[in-house]
C-alpha cells in the first residue's frame, strides 16, 4: 500500500512538472509573440495611416515596392485594404487567445473571432493579388511559399469558423492556433530576419538589393511554404497529449529558443525598421 501510494505521489508531481514546464514555455512565447505583434499593428497604423490621411500615398513604396501606383485605384485600394485590415489581425489575434478574454467577455470573443476569420481571407486573398499582379521582392520561390502561406490561411481560416459552428470547440482551437501561426507569417519573416541581421551585423547569405539569396529562399520556404511554426505548434499539442518528462523538455527547450530569436527580432526590427519609418518626415 506505501509503495502503492509513492508511486501515485510521483506520477503526480512528474505530470505536474511536465505540465508546469509546457505552460511556462508556451506562456512566454505568447507574451512575446504579443508584444510583438501589437508593436508592429502599432507602427502599421501609424506609418500607413499618417502617409494616407496627409495625401502622401507614395510613402507606401518605402515598404511595398509597387505598393502604391498612380491612377491604378483599383490596386491601390487593394493594398489600402491588405494593409489596414492587416492591423485587425496583428492586434485583435492574440486577444482571442486571452483565457480571461473569453471567459469574461465571450460574446466579445465571438465576434473578434467571427472578423478575425473575414479579415484573413480577405488579406490572403489581397496578398495573392499583390504577389502576382504588382510585383514583389524576392525570387519566384519567395512568391510561391507566401502564395502557399496564403492558401494555408484560407483553409485554416474555414475550419477554424466551420468547427466553431458545430460547437466542437476543442477542434476549433486547434484550427484557430493552426490559422494564428500562418497568418502571422509576414511577421515572423520580419522579425527572423531582423535577427539574424543582428546576429551577423549586415546580410549575409542574401543580396539586399535584389532581395535574393539561399537565406532568404529557405527562409521564405520555412516560414510560408513549410512553416516551422507549425511544427512547433504540433510538436506542443502532442507533448501536452503524452506528458512525458523527456518529450516535454525537448519541446520546451525548442519553444524557449523560439522565443529568444523572436525577442531579438522584435528589438532589431523595433529600433532598424520601425522607429525608423515612423521618423521620417
Amino acid at each position: 500500500m506505501t509503495s502503492n501510494t509513492t508511486i501515485s505521489v510521483s506520477d503526480k508531481t512528474s505530470f505536474y512538472n511536465t505540465t508546469k514546464i509546457l505552460t511556462i514555455a508556451s506562456t512566454g512565447w505568447f507574451g512575446v509573440t504579443t508584444l510583438g505583434l501589437w508593436l508592429f499593428g502599432i507602427y502599421i497604423l501609424l506609418f500607413y495611416g499618417k502617409a494616407t490621411l496627409e495625401n502622401h500615398f507614395e510613402r507606401w513604396n518605402n515598404v511595398l515596392p509597387h505598393g502604391y501606383v498612380t491612377g491604378d485605384w483599383l490596386g491601390n485600394l487593394v493594398v489600402g485594404t491588405h494593409v489596414l485590415l492587416a492591423s485587425i489581425l496583428v492586434i485583435g489575434g492574440p486577444l482571442q487567445f486571452i483565457p480571461s478574454v473569453r471567459r469574461h467577455a465571450p460574446r466579445f470573443h465571438r465576434w473578434l473571432g467571427r472578423l478575425y476569420i473575414i479579415t484573413a481571407i480577405i488579406v490572403s486573398t489581397a496578398g495573392l493579388i499583390m504577389v502576382w499582379t504588382r510585383g514583389a521582392v524576392g525570387d519566384t520561390i519567395q512568391h510561391i511559399s507566401i502564395s502557399i502561406q496564403a492558401v494555408y490561411c484560407i483553409i485554416f481560416a474555414l475550419l477554424s469558423f466551420i468547427y466553431a459552428k458545430a460547437r466542437q470547440f476543442n477542434k476549433h482551437r486547434v484550427w484557430a492556433l493552426r490559422l494564428f501561426m500562418v497568418v502571422n507569417g509576414v511577421w515572423l519573416f520580419r522579425v527572423e530576419l531582423m535577427c539574424w541581421l543582428l546576429i551577423h551585423g549586415g546580410p549575409v547569405g542574401f543580396n539586399p538589393k535584389t532581395f535574393s539569396g539561399p537565406f532568404l529562399t529557405a527562409l521564405a520556404i520555412f516560414t510560408y511554404a513549410i512553416p516551422v511554426s507549425i511544427g512547433l505548434l504540433e510538436l506542443y499539442f502532442y507533448a501536452q497529449r503524452k506528458q512525458r518528462k523527456a518529450l516535454s523538455l525537448f519541446v520546451s527547450t525548442l519553444i524557449f529558443l523560439a522565443t529568444a530569436i523572436q525577442f531579438v527580432g522584435i528589438a532589431g526590427a523595433m529600433m532598424g525598421m520601425w522607429l525608423p519609418r515612423l521618423a521620417e518626415p
